[in-house]
């Protein structure tokens, strides 16, 4: 058994798996929002779902308390207005969360989309993660992205006169045909919108997606290691810090939610296809599951209790390199407690 006294802290992922369109570098589990018949989403069945999954999960966390919820995708901007209201309502219902808990939706630059803001902010969420990528539309094109350089402005600006303080830009480099100065260019543009929080990460290309079975061509390691440099350059004489390998913030700005996976601590993930990870004390282990990924395999499972597609215990000889894994992203690295603390191993052999 491992000798878990203290408990990391805890968060929620919540995994809306639909989008408007999958694009080429996308290898999330994401679905096309509707079929060939035009069906849209099932929105009320697919939260029904989300909530009968929490309460299944509700016994590995008794009398804990939630300190961020992220809800990712896919496209969770998506969701109407009016299902995200209920979902919060739903989840405060049965888990409690801390004063301060940092709430996180990503949203699609979409107009559609953004004319959700105030709706969202009204729910609870108090953080948005946009999914600029680029403010080239020539690039944006390449991407296979539904929205377009004015759109993805007019986004975070909405979001900004709703009263969205923390915000998140995630946007790319190393894309087909970019240039050093073109992504300097774009980089300095999006610094300009005043958000808190930039994250900064190359295009890779994934196995099972679009791009890698039609490779575009993408500029070589000369030209991407400018890119990286030239890109952190630009971001620390706008004033913000690099905290992990591709996430800058403001003073104040860094993502709670996702400290939280670095820094090894739990998380309930509930939506089609989530994984969590979560301390047991009393049994002296660590657990990690995963839900089943197809939204209808989901939705269908969670009725008979069996859309669970994965659970096991962490190994003890994997917890160390689990818990380098995360930590070791973090540029102020950690404190040597925090190894005991969240691994319940020592840090010494």
């Amino acid at each position: 058994m491992l000798d878990l006294k203290t408990l990391p802290p805890l968060s929620l992922y919540i995994h809306i798996p639909w989008c408007i369109r999958k694009c080429p570098y996308c290898d999330f589990n994401s679905h096309q929002a509707t079929d060939d018949t035009g069906e849209a989403i099932p929105e009320a069945e697919y939260l029904d779902a989300l909530i009968r999954d929490l309460e299944q999960e509700l016994p590995l966390v008794w009398q804990r308390s939630v300190q961020s919820i992220f809800i990712g995708g896919g496209t969770p901007s998506l969701i109407s207005g009016e299902g995200m209201a209920r979902l919060l309502s739903d989840i405060r219902a049965r888990l409690p969360l801390t004063g301060e808990c940092e709430i996180t939706l990503e949203a699609n630059p979409g107009a559609s989309e953004a004319g959700r803001f105030a709706d969202y902010r009204a729910a609870g969420v108090n953080r948005l993660s946009i999914g600029v990528q680029s403010l080239d539309d020539a690039l944006l094109k390449k991407l296979g992205r539904v929205h377009d350089r004015q759109e993805a402005i007019n986004a975070v600006q909405a979001a900004q006169k709703t009263g969205f303080e923390r915000i998140n830009l995630d946007m790319m480099f190393g894309l087909p045909g970019q240039t050093e100065s073109g992504a300097a260019a774009e980089l300095r543009e999006a610094l300009s919108l005043g958000t808190e929080h930039i994250s900064y990460y190359q295009l890779t290309i994934e196995p099972n997606t679009a791009f890698h079975h039609a490779p575009p061509p993408l500029p070589d390691d000369e030209v991407l290691w400018n890119l990286h440099q030239q890109g952190q350059s630009i971001l620390a004489e706008h004033g913000y810090e690099q905290y992990e390998v591709s996430a800058y913030a403001k003073p104040g700005g860094r993502c709670r939610h996702n400290l939280n996976y670095w820094q090894f601590g739990d998380y309930l993930g509930i939506g089609a296809g989530a994984h969590g990870k979560i301390t047991l004390p009393a049994e002296g282990r660590i657990e990690r599951r995963a839900k089943k990924r197809h939204p209808r395999e989901y939705m269908e499972g969670v009725r008979s209790g069996e859309h669970i597609s994965e659970r096991h215990t962490i190994p003890r000889e994997e917890l160390g390199f689990e818990f380098m894994l995360n930590a070791l992203r973090l540029t102020d690295g950690f404190e040597t407690a925090m190894f005991s603390e969240r691994t319940g191993l020592p840090i010494t052999v």
